[in-house]
């Protein structure tokens, strides 16, 4: 296979990489091998920081740094118990690239600032992007419709322009429904500067991810997910199987609720005597971290265990495009030369001088 040029972009220049493609932090999948293969294919990789504590994300950082010496980041999902501990860690660590999701936190983009490191916020519309801008965000990851787990309501192929033009001077990458070189292409032509692909490169050689559920994927087609917002508390895209439209169907009861909300908090070590007035005064709080800490068990049983009928998988409609389970290094090339293949196709329809007799004019009345 041809090797692509590199490709220029505000994202690829702002993260001094050779792609303008991206491994969003996925949970029990974005690991420091993983993380490292896409960067030194010339993408970014973004470690997950979810499930790990801060000694662990220290020690995955380090890995990392082990592995690669190009630009890598981690995930902050600050809505999630520990997330800023973990945040902590990464700015002792001087990681250059800091993703912040489900939050606000102008004292950590202050902080990655302090490095001259960058930071990179994910939204899914236009309030939530301001927002992140208003707190230090340097660019936005905007996640759409297609996405695995937590997306827009609105599909990219509206979502990315419109927030293109809302934030002409900010670099965008551009998540959801993209699997493919004509997809890369698509998104730039839309307005992005970058890719963010997740259910791809959860499906290669160097992922954490069980085989079972690879294999799922490679099987299912751009139909078979199941989106909504029972699942763990915030509307998510999921694997369709009767367990993910079983629990998406209805939300859980008042008293489901109460009993994961105790099993969260000795999950997250939260102390009781926090949770039991929550679930009187701050019931939306405590929802969330129950549906969290129940769908966390859920998704552990199919992404580490492989047990795809007592376990839920998050995956975007992208899962349609993938079919193989190859090296992200491969993974990187194919997409690089599609989208070059596209592009230059794409170009042909406007370059290409024809009269205008050629034509049936009958066509054009």
């Amino acid at each position: 296979m041809t090797i692509a040029p590199p490709v220029r972009t505000r994202v690829t220049q702002l993260l001094n990489c050779r792609y303008p493609i991206i491994l969003p932090g996925m949970s029990w999948i974005s690991k420091p091998e993983l993380v490292a293969a896409v960067s030194n294919a010339g993408g970014v990789g973004i470690l997950a920081t979810g499930p790990l504590s801060p000694e662990e994300t220290k020690q995955s950082i380090r890995r990392i740094r082990e592995l690669t010496d190009q630009t890598f980041g981690i995930g902050a999902t600050l809505l999630m118990p520990g997330a800023n501990e973990n945040a902590r860690v990464a700015l002792e660590e001087e990681v250059p690239l800091v993703n912040i999701s489900l939050g606000k936190a102008k004292w950590l983009a202050d902080g990655v600032h302090a490095y001259g490191g960058t930071v990179l916020a994910t939204v899914t519309n236009g309030q939530h992007a301001q927002a992140a801008l208003d707190c230090g965000a340097d660019a936005l990851m905007v996640t759409g419709y297609e996405a695995a787990a937590h997306g827009s309501d609105v599909g990219n192929i509206a979502l990315i322009p419109s927030l293109a033009q809302q934030f002409p001077d900010v670099p965008i990458v551009a998540a959801g429904g993209i699997a493919s070189g004509s997809g890369l292409a698509a998104a730039l032509t839309l307005g992005a500067d970058a890719v963010a692909m997740g259910s791809r490169f959860a499906v290669s050689t160097e992922s954490a991810l069980s085989q079972a559920a690879k294999e799922a994927i490679c099987n299912g087609s751009e139909s078979d997910t199941v989106y909504g917002p029972n699942f763990d508390g915030i509307h998510a895209r999921v694997l369709k199987t009767d367990l993910s439209e079983k629990l998406m169907a209805r939300p859980p009861s008042i008293p489901v609720v109460a009993w994961r909300a105790l099993l969260a908090s000795r999950d997250f070590n939260i102390p009781l005597w926090k949770v039991l007035p929550g679930l009187l005064t701050q019931w939306n709080k405590l929802f969330a971290v129950a549906q969290f800490g129940a769908a966390t068990n859920f998704l552990e049983t199919a992404t580490i265990d492989g047990d795809l009928q007592k376990g839920v998988q998050f995956v975007g409609q992208s899962q349609g495009l993938i079919h193989d389970i190859v090296s992200v290094d491969a993974i990187v090339q194919q997409i690089m030369n599609e989208a070059s293949e596209a592009s230059s196709k794409t170009a042909n329809y406007f370059e290409t001088e024809v009269e205008y007799d050629d034509y049936d004019q009958a066509a054009f009345r």
